[in-house]
């Protein structure tokens, strides 16, 4: 299934896009991000890590790999990219299936939440999926209020080695079930 443009309040998520290399490189080249991040992740970032992110992403989408690829836009705002949301549903890993980051600058604004609620919504609407996991090192605090807000149930820990020496990170299980319970009863911006 291709990866479809999704609408929040706030947001749209489109797909990932050769041009989004450059707002990339300007926003995610940051270690308040990249901290939180897994040591796959370079740092320092390189000159030409976003643009070697994209081409290495549209690659294997091309290649038929079952991944999906959203930068955010503001609604109202210029198209610029400012996070991204990475979703591969059906493959095995202990890092899980499903990643973020946001620019800083927009940060404590509810829209990582409103993000991923429009991916659940695709994940277990037109996908059908059952569950699938998520995980955050254990701490980032901001990644797992998202997860708690966003119906994911929280699974046990795994080791996995991040850029600020910790290795601890939380497995989350999110479940259809669960989501939609938590969408009636919370109703996250959609």
């Amino acid at each position: 299934m291709l990866t479809p443009t999704l609408h929040t309040a706030r947001l749209v998520l489109r797909p990932l896009a050769r041009s989004d290399a450059p707002a990339i490189q300007r926003h995610f080249n940051n270690w308040n991000i990249i901290r939180s991040l897994a040591t796959i992740v370079p740092w320092p970032y390189p000159d030409d890590g976003a643009e070697t992110f994209v081409r290495l992403q549209l690659d294997k989408i091309a290649a038929g790999e079952e991944i999906h690829q959203w930068v955010l836009v503001l609604r109202d705002g210029d198209g610029t990219a400012i996070g991204n949301v990475h979703f591969r549903p059906r493959v095995e890993s202990r890092k899980c299936h499903r990643g973020f980051w946001l620019a800083e600058p927009y940060w404590n604004q509810g829209l990582m939440t409103e993000a991923i609620a429009a991916v659940n919504d695709f994940a277990f609407g037109p996908l059908g999926l059952d569950a699938f996991y998520v995980c955050n090192v254990a701490s980032n605090v901001a990644s797992r209020r998202v997860k708690q807000k966003t119906g994911a149930e929280f699974s046990g820990f795994i080791d996995l080695a991040h850029h600020t020496g910790e290795t601890r990170s939380e497995r989350w299980i999110v479940r259809r079930e669960t989501w939609l319970r938590c969408r009636s009863s919370q109703q996250p911006p959609a």
